[in-house]
């Protein structure tokens, strides 16, 4: 289902200072722009953007309770109690849960770790999890990725003997759990500097003030960072301020001496000639750590990221492949069956957001399906499954609409829900399905317009090809890492044709693979690629002009790197007769 989308072409920056920046750096004013669009503006600030410095990391004192946790933990280590580290089964609380306990294990003996079970403990803190740590004599669990919530459970830990630090960066409620100390810098009484940290960042910040306080080298913490640009790729945080500067080195590391358990998935993922991306940790990577706990068990996923030698990071990566490869094969049957599912819904064009639930569904995989439907369908969608003996799902938003806001009001129907403005997971009884597909629907006909409905391509400026320098492409190259708040840069390029070598490719012909030119330079053909937008080809084929948005990137084809447009969106011009 093809969708027509919303060209949003961003305001350019100030004139004057596009100008004077360009002479300054003696880049192309289109470079320039890009950078005062990013509130880039002079030669300082373009030295710390393209230049970044770990010395310019906050304070972690900074953070609220970063103090109490920090001498809690020292304690711990001094009087030999035991230490459990929680965390999460996704990328995020994975990478956490291995960044702090191979800090720890460095300081004490006494120290394990606990991913709860996606199908029988779910999301966050678990009463099984705590009995646990009652069980091994644990006096402190360190939380991770979750907690935020955990009110009635760390008081039942309170019980039992066990302080709870937490360190979370979902959104708070109006309370806060009893625990020794809770690191979040979305907390409101927190002033720390930058809000946007991972859940393995913000377990990253504990580890610096745990660091700073035992005199130890900074240097010895820098490389854990492989294991935290994961997590802020994985988790699609905002790529700005100190994100950049943890996804700058971690990408350095993860490129230069990863750990042995990312190296194995790195080989598996065939990524091991070229240069690491965040784009390659978001599609290739992330998925793979994440199919652990999709498909068994998210400890899997930590037992590979602290693996010690090259033979178990091997064994156990192959494994955590093979899952991967299961999830893929599960995800295209379900998905196949929810797009059948919602084609054939009554009066879909008049429904601003889908629900769907099937009680056979595999849990691990819903968000994936829920992310296809957004693509395919463009409105909020949660889609639906029976675990537990209740009905439990992920929902994906679009632009404009707040997910979480419009779960929240329905919570009276829900055991459990979580997340953000774009993603949340959620679980109630079967017993309130319909009526909260009534709410919902009815929250989202009140908020969303139909111009909404149109997904948006937001482009940063207008491009002739002949801008499209090595030069261009080198500077270009220094906006990375990319990711939310620093996007890939989007061009627009009016009236190209394609050359006549222009063809279908993939196992469909879903895709056209394009050698294109501007009428002022026919001589100089880019290529391009634009997936699932075959529709176009007979159009361009007999030689008439289109409008094209893309990003510039580097194509890897045995081994050599070539400049390639990767093609977003095509409007066609008037047919030439």
């Amino acid at each position: 289902m093809a969708l027509d989308k919303q060209w949003i072409v961003k305001e350019p920056g100030n004139p004057a200072l596009v100008r004077n920046l360009a002479s300054e750096l003696g880049v192309d004013q289109a470079l320039a722009n890009l950078l005062v669009q990013r509130n880039v503006s002079n030669f300082s600030q373009a030295k710390s953007f393209f230049r970044p410095q770990l010395e310019d990391l906050h304070d972690p004192f900074l953070m609220k309770d970063m103090d109490k946790a920090v001498k809690r933990l020292r304690k711990a280590i001094q009087e030999s109690e035991k230490i459990l580290v929680y965390g999460d089964y996704d990328v995020d609380g994975t990478t956490a849960v291995a960044l702090v306990y191979s800090c720890l294990r460095k300081e004490t003996p006494m120290v394990s770790y606990y991913i709860p079970d996606r199908y029988t403990e779910g999301y966050g803190i678990s009463y099984v999890g705590i009995d646990q740590a009652v069980n091994e004599g644990c006096t402190l669990i360190i939380a991770l990725d979750c907690g935020i919530k955990a009110i009635e459970k760390v008081a039942y830990a309170k019980q039992k003997g066990i302080d709870f630090i937490i360190c979370d960066h979902h959104l708070p409620a109006g309370e806060l759990p009893q625990a020794v100390a809770v690191l979040n810098p979305k907390r409101n009484d927190c002033h720390y500097p930058f809000n946007e940290l991972s859940g393995c960042g913000v377990g990253f910040k504990f580890m610096q003030g745990y660091c700073i306080r035992q005199n130890i080298p900074l240097t010895e913490l820098y490389p854990f960072l492989d294991l935290l640009v994961v997590s802020i790729a994985a988790d699609l945080v905002s790529i700005t301020g100190e994100n950049r500067i943890l996804a700058h080195y971690g990408l350095k590391q993860l490129n230069e001496a990863p750990r042995k358990g990312l190296l194995s998935i790195i080989k598996l993922a065939g990524l091991e000639k070229h240069q690491i991306t965040m784009d390659d940790i978001v599609f290739k990577i992330g998925p793979r750590i994440n199919a652990a706990g999709r498909m068994e068990s998210g400890k899997m996923a930590v037992d590979l990221l602290i693996s010690r030698t090259d033979d178990a990071a091997l064994q156990i990566g192959h494994t955590i492949n093979d899952h991967n490869d299961d999830r893929k094969n599960i995800d295209r049957k379900i998905t196949q069956e929810a797009l059948a599912m919602v084609k054939n819904m009554p009066g879909l064009d008049q429904k601003k957001s889908i629900v769907l639930y099937n009680p056979k569904w595999h849990k691990g995989v819903v968000g994936i399906v829920a992310s296809r439907l957004v693509e395919n369908f463009y409105r909020p969608t949660i889609v639906l499954t029976k675990s537990n003996g209740s009905i439990t799902g992920s929902a994906r938003s679009i632009a404009g609409f707040d997910l979480y806001e419009a779960i929240e009001s329905c919570s009276d129907l829900l055991e459990n829900f979580g997340g953000h403005m774009y993603a949340a997971g959620l679980t109630m009884g079967e017993h309130h399905l319909e009526e909260f597909d009534r709410r919902f629907e009815a929250l989202a006909s009140e908020s969303i317009t139909e111009d909404m409905l149109k997904p948006q391509v937001s482009i940063d400026t207008y491009l002739d090809f002949r801008q499209i320098t090595p030069k261009f492409f080198r500077l270009l190259k220094q906006f990375q890492p990319f990711g939310p708040g620093n996007e890939s840069p989007v061009f627009v390029t009016e009236d190209v044709y394609d050359n006549g070598n222009g063809r279908l490719v993939g196992s469909d012909s879903g895709h056209l693979k394009l050698e294109l030119i501007q009428e002022d330079e026919p001589y100089r053909a880019i290529s391009g690629i634009a997936f699932n937008q075959s529709q176009h080809f007979d159009h361009l084929h007999n030689g008439n002009p289109v409008d094209i948005c893309y990003s510039v990137a580097e194509n890897y084809y045995r081994g050599i790197a070539n400049l390639q447009l990767r093609i977003k969106d095509i409007k066609t011009r008037d047919v030439i007769v």
